[in-house]
């Protein structure tokens, strides 16, 4: 029993240790005003570094500073657009099949949820 015990609290601290399990593809949509955007996002995970790719309007773009920390994860996204640069830095709280997101671009907050693609 002991050992039973033992073997389950080991295989809760790594999952603990090792982040929440957000490989894959997933979709949202987010609504700004009159405007509905869908957004699809595919990631991979490697120990607590994130990679992947965001969708926009224009394509894919990659993402950067990626990391996983048990079941947050925070990644940014450099875009170019005619009006320039902006970067947009997004925080997720990844429960299950879906991550609560808050992202924040030109300088104000956005929350969206994103489901896992099955």
């Amino acid at each position: 029993m002991k050992f039973l015990t033992m073997l389950l609290s080991l295989f809760a601290t790594s999952a603990l240790l090792f982040g929440a399990d957000v490989n894959g593809k997933w979709t949202a949509t987010q609504t700004f005003g009159d405007r509905t955007i869908e957004t699809t996002m595919n990631f991979k995970a490697d120990g607590a570094t994130l990679t992947g790719t965001i969708s926009g309007r224009r394509g894919d773009t990659e993402i950067t500073d990626g990391k996983i920390d048990g079941d947050t994860i925070t990644f940014t996204v450099k875009r170019q657009t005619q009006k320039g640069d902006f970067t947009s830095k997004y925080t997720g709280k990844v429960a299950g099949d879906e991550i609560q997101f808050t992202t924040t671009m030109m300088n104000r907050d956005v929350q969206f949820t994103a489901k896992r693609v099955k």
